[in-house]
């Protein structure tokens, strides 16, 4: 049974910076891909960053530069560094992992940006 358990969303100033953190069962950190998905009131949920199990990265446009994922292989942990917070950032942050067709997802926490 996979399961990710995301932490570390708060309320922060435009500009400021939060770290979430994914807890994840067992290796799973290591054997596949780790996401970062947000949702925000009355919009579908969307993605936003992606570390593979090589440690290669990829960001959607809208946080390039401004947001970092990582991992910590031996916490089983996935992070998201996101600094320059913009008041559209708020959203509901999930973690999510494919393992062997199936898609898990946390139960998310919130982000919310605002002066």
């Amino acid at each position: 049974q996979v399961q990710l358990m995301e932490s570390g969303g708060g309320l922060v100033q435009p500009g400021g910076s939060l770290r979430l953190s994914c807890a994840t069962s067992g290796f799973i950190v290591r054997i596949t891909g780790m996401n970062w998905y947000h949702q925000a009131p009355g919009k579908e949920r969307e993605w936003v960053a992606v570390i593979d199990n090589s440690g290669s990265t990829n960001y959607a446009d809208s946080v390039k530069g401004r947001f970092t994922i990582s991992r910590d292989n031996a916490n089983n942990t996935v992070y998201l560094q996101m600094n320059k917070l913009k008041p559209e950032d708020t959203a509901v942050y999930y973690c999510s992992c494919s393992v062997r067709g199936t898609r898990y997802w946390g139960q998310g926490t919130q982000v919310t940006v605002s002066s």
